[in-house]
């Protein structure tokens, strides 16, 4: 299993991105970051490693991100990046959208967490955990997540929540445990369809908004 997904390889021939400047470089080694946080875990998250992963000359990831608590901002930004693919911009229900098309929306995003992006969910909790023992990358890691608070908190308020960043956690916090049942707890092998997962949406949202 790796954290790597088809929208994180290489660029190919002809694209503006080459291997050796410091964008595509950034990203093979939070690629490589997370690949070795989901198959290793923390302890296996080291400069040597993430250079030998990534194919990079010895001391690269060292250049590019020189304190370990840099590495992990590395792999906490590329993380960002690779969970806001998972459902993309031209996905997501407009300002005016019904009930209905957030719970579309929603049950897309989290079946393709719960199929394709496993690994994700498995690097997301390395990193959440490792949050908790330095404060440094606690603060780093609200921040960064927290660019899916407000969309969410801006739907929930369009869907006629009379209380949206109450609803909105309540909504995340029903996701989360989902997705850590289905992906390291007791349900890893019994991932819900997308239809159930509709249902699922369907009800939570029905008992916040009086449906």
């Amino acid at each position: 299993m790796t954290a790597r997904t088809p929208e994180s390889a290489a660029a190919p021939q002809g694209s503006p991105a080459s291997p050796a400047s410091p964008a595509s470089r950034a990203e093979r080694i939070g690629d490589a970051a997370l690949d070795l946080l989901v198959e290793r875990g923390m302890r296996g998250l080291t400069h040597r490693a993430v250079d030998e992963r990534a194919g990079l000359p010895q001391g690269s990831t060292s250049n590019q991100a020189r304190t370990r608590q840099a590495l992990l901002e590395t792999a906490v930004r590329r993380q960002v990046e690779l969970e806001a693919r998972v459902l993309t911009p031209h996905e997501m229900p407009g300002p005016d959208a019904e009930p209905a098309e957030l719970v579309d929306a929603l049950s897309l995003a989290l079946h393709r967490y719960l199929t394709d992006h496993r690994a994700l969910l498995v690097s997301r909790y390395e990193l959440a955990l490792e949050a908790t023992r330095r404060p440094e990358l606690r603060t780093f890691f609200d921040t960064a997540g927290s660019a899916f608070h407000g969309p969410l908190i801006a739907m929930m308020a369009n869907a006629g929540s009379p209380s949206p960043e109450r609803h909105a956690l309540s909504l995340i916090a029903w996701c989360e445990g989902l997705m850590f049942s289905c992906a390291a707890g007791s349900f890893h092998s019994a991932v819900p369809s997308r239809a159930e997962l509709r249902i699922g949406f369907d009800e939570l949202l029905r008992g916040m908004l009086g449906g």
